[in-house]
């Protein structure tokens, strides 16, 4: 009879988790930072290679398109060869399609990287989301989520402000791209810590168990309450107005206000820097004091006159931007978790697959609207006034979103609500322990979960 290990039995070891913690979240770093490397390098895509709207659009929403593939195949992937294997082939995934992103002007060919990176790194996100799940436990849980997506989001906001803190790189296309590409390259190297980490774990220690992923499960499709699809057209209609705007941000900025890259970027990254801080703080505030549909439509209510006011008044952007900085901490932090509100436990993960999944077609679609908008519009240094047909667009996403906020605040005051608005989570040990267990998953919004934010959060 073999003598069992008595430590095999136990958690890691504080460091240990955190170490793994910060593994993962430098992964994450790279994920953000490839995918919000295009639009600070979108008007030398159109000086040096002549690249429409349309085009450039294309590249993000190429990304959307494959990362749908993800529902139907990176699920069972992940159950099959576990989280840290699943980890280090999706990020070195990444790495490639971002190599391949920045070897040729060829369009056809950076549209095929994004396509494979787009694979990874929504694969890739999954997989971190599951990981999370194996080390962490209880509000300890929601913290590393929080601490994972927070460093997430500052590989975003550190690809948009890129043109001011590498603003030599911006003399060519390729080179932002070939940095982004490197970036990558440390991801890998982060995944391979985590790899070796949890090995060495698992001979040692216990680990949780990661839990399933979220999948689609058709049969559920027809069991969700008005309440969970009021939620769902809230988070298509709010991603498709700011991660396409993001897409052509820079340029924008740029010939709309007379900017130079070097200020544009670094003005655009703002939205991602408020939301690394003022994301933890909205969702304690929902937790603290409910009222979370009320939230969603402050939030909503932010969102819908800020593109107006870029495209028709002399108003200084950082006005409109910082409104923008704070709908998008604000929706995500309480719309994710509200989810498992008004689900049941069991169709959790076709609920979270089925909203990503619209949410990104949303985005794709959006992506390609926008481009084709403003090529008709002739959108350049010399007609910023031909943005003013994308930005439109955004303005009627943020109205409809208002629309579902509202319906879904008065489908919450009434009979039917699941306590959106009530349920709040004390100091007390009253259960918040597995309540943090169900929730914490949700707290990392999307990629792109934030940008399609399924997992870029995030938030």
């Amino acid at each position: 009879m073999t003598e069992q290990n008595p430590a095999s039995d136990s958690r890691p070891p504080f460091l240990l988790r955190w170490a793994v913690l910060l593994a993962i979240s430098i992964a994450m770093f790279g994920n953000y930072y490839i995918y919000d490397s295009i639009a600070p390098v979108a008007p030398l895509l159109t000086e040096q290679l002549g690249f429409s709207n349309q085009m450039i659009g294309s590249l993000n929403a190429i990304y959307s398109l494959s990362s749908i593939l993800l529902l139907l195949l990176a699920g069972p992937v992940i159950d099959k060869f576990g989280t840290r294997n699943a980890t280090f082939v999706f990020t070195t995934i990444c790495v490639l399609g971002a190599v391949v992103t920045a070897l040729s002007g060829d369009f056809q060919m950076m549209l095929g990287g994004r396509f494979i990176f787009g694979f990874g790194a929504e694969s890739m996100i999954v997989a971190i989301t599951t990981a999370l799940a194996k080390w962490f436990k209880g509000r300890e849980l929601g913290l590393a989520f929080g601490v994972n997506l927070m460093v997430a989001r500052a590989g975003a906001a550190a690809a948009q402000s890129s043109t001011g803190w590498f603003e030599s790189l911006y003399d060519d296309w390729q080179k932002p791209l070939f940095m982004a590409a490197v970036i990558g390259f440390a991801s890998v190297i982060a995944a391979a810590v985590y790899w070796i980490l949890e090995k060495q774990a698992e001979e040692q220690y216990s680990l949780g168990a990661a839990g399933e992923t979220d999948r689609l499960v058709w049969g559920d499709l027809l069991k969700f309450s008005r309440s969970y699809w009021l939620i769902v057209g809230l988070c298509a209609t709010f991603y498709s107005a700011i991660f396409p705007f993001q897409t052509f941000g820079v340029k924008f900025l740029m010939h709309n206000y007379n900017l130079d890259d070097s200020a544009a970027g670094p003005l655009l990254s703002m939205i991602s820097v408020a939301a690394i801080f003022a994301t933890p703080v909205f969702g304690f505030l929902a937790d603290w004091m409910g009222r979370r549909s009320h939230l969603m439509v402050v939030g909503s209510v932010l969102i819908m006159p800020v593109y107006l006011m870029m495209a028709y008044t002399g108003l200084s952007p950082y006005v409109p931007i910082a409104m923008m900085g704070i709908a998008y901490s604000l929706i995500p932090a309480v719309m994710w978790p509200s989810v498992a509100y008004v689900v049941n436990e069991n169709r959790l993960g076709t609920a979270y697959a089925l909203m990503t999944l619209l949410q990104q077609a949303g985005v794709a679609l959006l992506n390609l609207m926008v481009g084709s908008a403003n090529d008709y519009g002739q959108a350049g240094a010399g007609n910023p006034a031909g943005y003013q047909y994308g930005m439109w667009i955004f303005s009627l996403l943020g109205f409809l979103g208002l629309f579902f906020a509202l319906r879904l605040n008065r489908a919450e005051a009434g009979p039917e609500g699941h306590g959106l608005d009530t349920i709040t989570v004390s100091g007390k040990d009253d259960g918040s322990e597995q309540a943090a267990d169900k929730l914490g998953r949700q707290l990392a919004e999307p990629p792109q979960s934030d940008r399609p934010e399924s997992g870029h959060d995030e938030d």
